[in-house]
């Protein structure tokens, strides 16, 4: 089994971002969006959630319900998504 480690895998980047960029228009249209962060060796993808997303009630439910399934759908190899807050600069 090759070792690549998921976080610098550049061809798995580019299919999560890929897939978000098809859910993006549906979070814009209600003022959000997501940022990929990062994805952990076991295949956990963290996202930003971005404007409306962030402070919206229902934002763990299209994280869960709508991101996560599209991204397993399309990606796979991703086992869970999880939105994680920007890191300090």
């Amino acid at each position: 089994m090759p070792e690549t480690l998921a976080h610098t895998d550049p061809a798995l980047h580019q299919r999560i971002e890929e897939t978000l960029d098809q859910i993006r228009p549906y979070l814009m249209a209600d003022g959000g969006s997501v940022r990929l962060q990062n994805v952990t060796d076991d295949f956990v993808v963290e996202l930003e959630l971005l404007g409306a997303c962030g402070t919206c009630p229902m934002s763990m439910m299209t994280l869960r319900a709508g991101i996560e399934q599209a991204l397993k759908r399309s990606v796979p190899e991703v086992t869970r998504v999880e939105a994680v807050t920007p890191a300090a600069m």
